[in-house]
Formats: C-alpha cells, structure tokens, sequence
C-alpha cells in the first residue's frame, strides 16, 4: 500500500520522536550531572574508576542504552539518601507538659502523612532498600513500633502497593458470619466461599480461641503465591509466613494497623498487592474503603510483643507520657 501517512498517525510518529529526542537529551544531561556530582562526592571512587581505565564517556558512546540505565540506576544510589535525609526532620520524642503543651496526636499523624508523601514516589512501585530503611526509621521514631521491610530474609515482592477489601474467613467448620461479629458494617462484606490458605483457624468452635479470634479479625493477604521460591522453599515459607504479622499504614491518611497474614493473595490481575479483612479496611479508612495505598512491612518483635489491631499513636496524651526513640 502506498500513499501518504494518515494525518493522525503522522502527528503521532512526529510526537513519539520528539518525545524519544526529549528523553534522550535529559538522560544525557542527567549523566553529565550524576559524573560530576561523582567526581566531587566520592573523589577516591572516582580516582579507582580512573587508575582502573573505566571512562564513562566511552561507555556512554559504546551503548547509550546501558548507560542510561546505568545512570538513573546510579543517580538513585547516589544521590537519593542524602538528600531525602536532609529533608526529613529529626524525629526524637521527649515531650513533657513544660516542653511542649500544644505537641499532640494529631501533630504526629501529620508528620508522618507528608513524611510519607517526602519518601514515597509520586507512582505505586516497588520500593528501593532506601526508600524502605526512611520509612523503618520513621514507623520506629513516630508510632515506636519496629517494622521491617526484610525480616530474617524474607521480603515481598513489593512492600508498596494497593490494598483491597477482603471477606471474612471460615475459622472453624459450620463457622457463620452471626458468630463473627453484629456489626451489621463488618457482617455485609460476606463470607469467603473457600478457606484461607492455611485452612480452618481451629478443628471446632470450641477449640476457637481469643488469639485465633483476632488473627481472623485483624488479617491481612499478601501475595506468598508469586515469590520466587515459593513453590520449592516449601514448607519452611508456609509456616515462616503463617499468621505472620505485619504493619500496613494508609499513606494517604496515615491511619496504621498491625494485622495476621492468614491467606494468600490478591491475583495479579486484579492490580492489587495487599488484602485487608473487613476490620482492618474499617479502620484504615472507614466504612466506605474499599481500595487504596499502603506500605506493609513485617513486625519485628524481637524486643516485644506487639498486638494486633489499630496502632493508635495519634492519641497517646504527651502530657502524661515520655517517648523515647
């Protein structure tokens, strides 16, 4: 077929240029920069690179894709930690009536909200080692809970992600949602038609206890089914992640609620990185929440224990309290 190009697609291939030229030239620019602040940060890893024979120059001429890589690789490893740190303020809690009777709660709900939007990347992704090492320190310093990101080297494929409303599970055979709770709000969200993955909480009701009560109250799903060892790690990863709690924090509220992993899930098709049961979406973000982001870290309890349920910190009285980080 001959002829000349459709007008729209055209103007589609002339934009898909400039766009490539835009990018191009702001990669370049960004290498140029990433070299310099190289050279003056880090003069004896630069000296190594020069005694070694490595010019970056000509790696660039030898393959502009390989160092465009290379540089927005390098210039989030060089330059993104100390510049985040040096814009995050210094969280050390000693309030006293004296020292500050206007500090409170509320205060510290809205530190750690534009904390988090000062960490976080504008678009849901998984997250860099140092994105995640600001937010541990800043769960440690702001609700005094220890949340790790790795703990004894497990980490999710992604610790940033959606979170969507789950049903409540089966904890005991012939368990119905009345047994579960009258919240009428809790009670519409239904029944899973299927077990969670570790099956029944208990073999019968009256095996049910209170700790397994609120594991199915407070639980949370993530996706075990897509790590990469999963199916051949078994069954050390079953049970290392078997009611394992974890940290999920609203970023957009920063609203926090420690929770069970007790199943396994959302498909990766639905978008979804995280589930929450009835009880924690309530808390997270009312009623009418239904889908939204979060950071899930592990708990570490290595020091203490940590319940499950909502992490309050937002109305500790600092007048009657010290916290120390």
């Amino acid at each position: 077929m001959g002829g000349k190009l459709p007008a729209q697609t055209y103007h589609r291939i002339q934009k898909d240029k400039i766009d490539s030229e835009f990018y191009r030239n702001k990669l370049k620019l960004k290498s140029f920069e990433v070299e310099r602040n190289l050279k003056e940060k880090y003069p004896d890893f630069w000296s190594s690179l020069s005694k070694s024979g490595l010019d970056l120059s000509k790696i660039r001429e030898h393959s502009s894709r390989i160092l465009s890589s290379s540089i927005l690789a390098g210039a989030l490893l060089f330059s993104y930690p100390q510049e985040k740190i040096q814009g995050l303020p210094s969280f050390v809690f000693e309030r006293t009536k004296d020292q500050d009777k206007d500090f409170s709660g509320a205060k510290l709900r809205n530190i750690l909200v534009s904390n988090l939007e000062a960490i976080l990347p504008k678009r849901i992704r998984p997250l860099l080692p140092q994105e995640e090492a600001l937010l541990e320190k800043l769960f440690s310093q702001v609700m005094g809970i220890k949340a790790k990101a790795t703990l004894d080297s497990q980490h999710l494929n992604t610790t940033y992600g959606l979170i969507g409303i789950e049903q409540h599970l089966r904890r005991y055979p012939g368990d119905t949602l009345r047994d579960h709770t009258s919240d009428l709000l809790v009670i519409k969200e239904g029944m899973a038609p299927g077990l969670g993955a570790w099956g029944y909480f208990a073999p019968s009701k009256e095996k049910l206890t209170q700790e397994l009560i609120d594991i199915e109250k407070w639980y949370a799903v993530v996706q075990t089914l897509y790590l990469p060892d999963w199916n051949t790690n078994q069954p050390f990863l079953k049970n290392w992640y078997k009611y394992r709690k974890v940290l999920i924090v609203n970023t957009q509220n920063g609203r926090a609620v420690v929770a069970a992993i007790a199943d396994s899930g959302p498909a990766a098709w639905t978008g979804k990185s995280f589930g929450g049961s009835p009880e924690v979406m309530n808390y997270l973000g009312g009623p009418s929440y239904k889908k939204g982001p979060v950071i899930l870290f592990f708990i570490d309890e290595s020091e203490r224990e940590v319940p499950l349920g909502p992490v309050e910190y937002d109305k500790i009285d600092f007048g009657d309290n010290l916290i120390k980080t």
